[in-house]
């Protein structure tokens, strides 16, 4: 038997069903978008006057000041672009450094520099040390980081991988990132590997993509407002760790300078943008 047509009736229920759905979708894409809309407008504003920029203008004095039991500056290091450069050292941080045969961050070599040219005690550079707390005074440390990445603004992220070395702590960043423990079983893979996660206004971008990489390794580090200090990429990552509740990480440990090689390379391509603003 051939179909009977459907009645007029029922086809204009339908077509009214399916235009009260699309008015709903699109309802609830404005709403999205609105509220992304206000988080995007809402950070623009954090961006004038940054006070990061104080931050960097002491940690050039401090850089060209002599100090330390050597009573040196540090203008004779080299940070790896050659002794004395700061100018784009940042976006090719981290790399290998033949001189202690280590793959070093900015911070680690920042530390390498006070102790082999001013004299400075290894063992003085620690979490409890070179972060400071809420609202307190900058440390020399995160004032010498926010002048070095300012001198790397806008330089295009050349993270490399010539060395066996950088190819190995790339590699073990990796696995880093993916290692889930602790007592709610997490990874930075957990919060970082997937696209549209969020908690409360922060995004969590996907550091697998080079997009999201290049947005996220290229603003640290940043001056969180919440806190009133300049946070560090090393603070960056020992706060993500406490946040998943896994055993304290060391200051410059193997592993903190691993995982910021990770993200360096998944970055390589965008352009630097820190010390940036942050919530």
């Amino acid at each position: 038997m051939p179909n009977k047509p459907m009645p007029i009736t029922s086809i204009t229920q339908a077509a009214a069903f399916l235009i009260a759905i699309s008015a709903l979708s699109t309802a609830a894409f404005a709403q999205q978008k609105s509220s992304q809309d206000a988080i995007n407008e809402y950070r623009q504003s954090l961006q004038d006057g940054n006070p990061a920029d104080l931050n960097a203008a002491r940690g050039e004095a401090l850089w060209k000041t002599k100090a330390g039991p050597k009573n040196a500056s540090l203008e004779a290091c080299d940070l790896g672009l050659g002794a004395g450069k700061v100018k784009g050292v940042a976006a090719v941080l981290p790399k290998y450094f033949a001189d202690t045969g280590k793959v070093m961050d900015v911070e680690s070599r920042l530390v390498h520099c006070m102790v082999t040219l001013q004299g400075a005690k290894r063992e003085d550079f620690k979490s409890s040390t070179v972060f400071s707390g809420e609202g307190a005074k900058a440390t020399v440390m995160e004032d010498l980081v926010a002048y070095v990445y300012d001198e790397s603004r806008e330089i295009s992220i050349s993270v490399p991988q010539d060395h066996a070395e950088e190819k190995a702590a790339y590699a073990r960043g990796k696995q880093a990132f993916y290692f889930k423990g602790g007592p709610y079983d997490f990874s930075c893979a957990s919060c970082h590997s997937e696209d549209g996660k969020r908690i409360r206004l922060q995004d969590l971008p996907n550091l697998t993509k080079p997009g999201p990489a290049q947005a996220a390794f290229s603003q640290w580090p940043a001056y969180r407002v919440s806190q009133g200090a300049l946070r560090t990429m090393q603070w960056r990552l020992y706060d993500c760790f406490r946040q998943q509740r896994f055993p304290e990480l060391q200051y410059l440990s193997q592993t903190s300078v691993d995982l910021i090689t990770f993200m360096g390379v998944n970055a390589n391509g965008g352009k630097m943008a820190a010390p940036a603003i942050k919530r």
